[in-house]
C-alpha cells in the first residue's frame, strides 16, 4: 500500500517537471521554434483547433517560422489565431504558405521572459511540494490506521522528501538553461 503511494507520488511529480519542460518550450528565445505556437488555437470550421493540427510549421531559419496549411482556405483564420495568440508576431500571408518573421529580442523583452520563466518554474516547485504533501498524509494515515509503522512512516517521508528534491533540482536545471538561452549567455 505505502509501495503504491511512494510510486504514485514519483509519477506525478515526473509529470510535472514534464508539464515543466513543455510549457519552458512555449516561451521564445531568440531563435525560431516551432514550438513557440504550440499554444496558438484557430477557429477551423466553429471549432476552436490547435495551429499543429491545420498546418505543417517549420523553422528554415533562424529568424523565420514557414506555416504550410493542410487546407489553403484555412489561412485568413491561421492568421487571425496568431494574431489572437498576442505573441508579438506579425504573419504574411503569400497566398500558399504564411511567413513569420521573429525580431530580435531587446533586453527589456528577455529580462520580462526570464521573470514569465522564473514564475512557470516556481508553479512547478509549489505543485511538486503538494504532491509531497498529499503524499506525506496518505503516510501518515496508514501509519495511524496501523496499516505501516512508524518507522516504515519515516523511511516513506524520507523517500518522498528525497524524490522532491530531485525533481526541484531538475526544475531548476531547466530553468537555469532556458534563462541562458532566452539571455543568450
Amino acid at each position: 500500500m505505502s509501495e503504491a503511494v511512494l510510486k504514485d507520488c514519483q509519477k506525478k511529480m515526473t509529470k510535472a517537471v514534464e508539464a515543466f519542460s513543455k510549457q519552458l518550450s512555449t516561451v521564445r528565445t531568440g531563435r525560431a521554434n516551432p514550438a513557440i505556437l504550440d499554444n496558438v488555437y484557430v477557429d477551423y470550421y466553429g471549432a476552436s483547433t490547435p495551429l499543429n493540427q491545420l498546418a505543417t510549421i517549420s523553422a528554415p531559419e533562424a529568424r523565420m517560422l514557414i506555416i504550410t496549411p493542410f487546407d489553403k482556405s484555412a489561412m485568413g483564420d491561421i492568421e487571425k489565431g496568431i494574431q489572437k495568440a498576442d505573441l508579438g508576431l506579425t504573419p504574411n500571408n503569400d497566398g500558399n504558405i504564411i511567413r513569420i518573421n521573429i525580431p530580435a529580442l531587446t533586453e527589456e523583452r528577455r529580462k520580462e521572459l526570464v521573470k514569465i520563466t522564473r514564475k512557470y518554474a516556481e508553479d512547478a516547485r509549489v505543485q511538486i511540494r503538494n504532491i509531497r504533501r498529499d503524499a506525506n498524509e496518505q503516510l501518515k494515515k496508514l501509519e495511524k490506521s496501523g496499516d505501516i509503522t512508524e518507522d516504515d512512516s519515516r523511511n516513506y517521508q524520507e523517500s518522498v522528501q528525497k524524490s522532491t528534491d530531485k525533481n526541484i533540482k531538475e526544475i531548476d536545471q531547466l530553468l537555469e538553461q532556458k534563462e541562458q538561452a532566452i539571455t543568450g549567455v
